[in-house]
Order: C-alpha cells, then sequence, then structure tokens
C-alpha cells in the first residue's frame, strides 16, 4: 500500500496586501461616518432651499417714483384750498391740468371753511389703458374730513418716454381701489338708455355711501369700496365705453360733499347684463384681482 504524500504550496504575499484587506471593511465603515458628519454639517450650516417659485408672465410694473410723487403732489394741491381765496387753489393746480379740463381739476370749493392735507402716501398702483398710463390711489389725511383716498390717473407725454401729465379727473375711493385707466382715442359715447339710468343710480348711491340701495344694482360678485366721506351726486356728465371691451365703461360726474365744495370726478365701472338688466360688477376697482 503506497501513502499519498500531500504537496503544500506556499505563496508569498506583501504584507502591506495582507494588512489592507484586514483593514478595509474599518476604512470603508469609517469614510461612510465621515461622509455622514459632512452631510450633517453642511445641512446645519446652509439647509437647501426650496425652489424659487415660477413667476407669471405678468409681471408687475416697474416701480415709478416720479410717477408716484407727481400723484401725491396733485393730491396734496388738490385737496389743499380756503374758501375765502379760490383763485390760489386754481393757480396751484394750473400746471397740471391738460386741455378741455375745468380749473382747479373741477374742484369748487365750498362759501367758507378751508382743507389742509397733514401728508400723504401712495397705497396702490395699477397700469391702466394704454401701458403708459398709471393709476395711484394716494390715502391723503386732511384736517377736516380725515383720511381720504383719491385715485390719480398719471401719464407721461410721447408715448410714455416723455414729462410726466395728469390723464384726467380724480377719483375719490375706498382703500385701497385703483381702477384702470381709459384713454380717450379709446372711448365712444353710450346711448343706451337704460344702461345710463342703471350707471348713474349706481354711482349716486356708491358716492351716498348707501349700500343698500347700492346693492340692488350689483352683479352677485361686485367689487366695490366707497369713498371714507360721502358725497352727493348732481350729474353725470359724460359717460363712455372702452372699444376695447365693451363692459369698461368710463364716468365724469360731479359731485358736492355736506360743506358745498364740488368737484369733477372719474370713474370706471364693469357693467354685465343679466337676466336682461344692466347690472354693475365693479366701480373704480379691476373686478378680476
Amino acid at each position: 500500500m503506497i501513502d499519498r504524500v500531500s504537496v503544500v504550496t506556499v505563496t508569498p504575499v506583501p504584507l502591506w496586501r495582507v494588512r489592507l484587506v484586514r483593514e478595509l471593511p474599518r476604512v470603508l465603515l469609517l469614510g461612510v461616518a465621515l461622509a455622514g458628519l459632512a452631510a450633517s454639517a453642511r445641512y446645519a450650516i446652509a439647509p437647501p432651499r426650496p425652489p424659487a417659485p415660477v413667476r407669471a408672465r405678468l409681471q408687475a410694473p416697474s416701480r415709478d417714483l416720479a410717477a408716484e410723487g407727481f400723484a401725491q403732489l396733485f393730491a396734496r394741491r388738490y385737496l389743499t384750498w380756503e374758501a375765502n381765496d379760490p383763485e390760489a387753489h386754481q393757480r396751484a393746480l394750473a400746471a397740471y391740468l391738460g386741455e378741455g379740463m375745468e380749473p382747479g381739476a373741477g374742484l369748487a370749493p365750498p362759501a367758507a371753511g378751508e382743507e389742509r392735507v397733514l401728508w400723504t402716501e401712495v397705497v396702490q398702483e395699477r397700469t391702466g389703458a394704454p401701458g403708459e398710463l398709471r393709476v395711484y390711489t394716494v390715502a391723503a389725511q386732511t384736517d377736516t374730513d380725515g383720511l381720504v383716498y383719491l385715485a390719480v390717473s398719471v401719464a407721461r407725454a410721447g408715448g410714455g418716454g416723455g414729462e410726466l401729465e395728469l390723464a384726467g379727473y380724480p377719483a375719490f375711493v375706498g382703500a385701497p381701489a385703483a381702477g384702470p385707466g381709459l384713454g380717450e382715442g379709446d372711448l365712444r359715447e353710450v346711448s343706451d338708455p337704460a344702461l345710463r339710468t342703471v350707471v348713474e343710480r349706481a354711482l349716486r348711491n356708491y358716492l351716498a355711501d348707501s349700500p343698500a340701495e347700492l346693492a340692488a344694482d350689483l352683479t352677485s360678485a361686485a367689487r366695490v369700496s366707497p369713498p371714507a366721506q360721502a358725497l352727493s351726486l348732481e350729474s353725470v356728465q359724460r359717460l363712455d365705453y372702452s372699444l376695447e371691451g365693451g363692459r369698461a365703461l368710463s364716468a365724469t360726474v360731479q359731485a358736492q360733499d355736506a360743506r358745498g365744495a364740488r368737484y369733477a370726478l372719474a370713474y370706471t365701472l364693469d357693467v354685465d347684463r343679466v337676466a336682461g338688466r344692466w347690472e354693475i360688477d365693479a366701480i373704480q376697482m379691476d373686478p378680476d384681482t
């Protein structure tokens, strides 16, 4: 019987390789731990921020500080008057008035009294039509009527790049409210007697702050913000609608306050025909915002 002899082969292995194989798991574990600590430190120092929301295509108009100042200065001079010196009020506003506008921008002081403006602030801006027209709602603190809001339409001559100018009569409004302006070239006079009657009645109740009576001429989704001080409507001098959209109306009115001061004011309205009759959808506000 022959015994089998086992052969053992010895292969030399470098010591560094043996150590590497032995230490590799510990090194990998240590690396993972360090990476976790580094990530935690990064999130603590500079946490990730959510992505910025996508901006709407219609951006807010760039701010025009000169136009804001123009609107505020006009409002201050418009609301400052003395009954015994009406010519001073007209002189103060003469530089603002365009062709066809009444002296004093349509404001005739009462027989007695005076009014001063303590401060003014632009509280809302809206771009009218055409695009270079801006309508500012100016908050004015007066010494007689308290805080009032005046919508002032401002344009730049020469298609938007020229001098500042008043684009029409102002309007007493609520807080905050500013209606889109309508250029004179975009207007056509309203001939519908039923529509004229509804608009005149609605403006009379709007200015008089008579919400119950006004509600009868409003749509179910109407947006209105009556002025802080009650006014009496004397007449609607003009009522026009925009050629770009037959629902947008522009009304130039004569109104009077409790002291007897008279104003020429301009208001923008949106109207709708509901069940065969005209109703008001908005007064001096954008119904879509």
